[in-house]
């Protein structure tokens, strides 16, 4: 839970856990830091071995397309 605006779990956060093709080690650091970069992303865990992903956002501040934006814009496909 953010600790300056009370946003988290209670506030209607969402978890999205899905796969992503197409990772390579740099590429999922890259979106890791890109995604953390987004308003109400907060947390990321990327598995780039099999594409296992996991988001915790706050669909207040970003929108859900703007998170996939990040994948598309790596040539990453996203299987939500």
């Amino acid at each position: 839970m953010c600790k300056e605006c009370g946003c988290g779990e209670m506030n209607g956060n969402t978890r999205l856990q899905f796969t992503v093709t197409g990772y390579t080690e740099t590429i999922a650091k890259e979106v890791e830091k890109s995604l953390l970069g987004l308003p109400g992303v907060l947390f990321v865990h990327i598995h780039a071995h099999d594409g296992e992903t996991t988001v915790d956002y706050a669909p207040k501040k970003t929108k859900l397309t703007d998170i996939l934006g990040i994948f598309e814009s790596r040539g990453l496909a996203a299987a939500l």
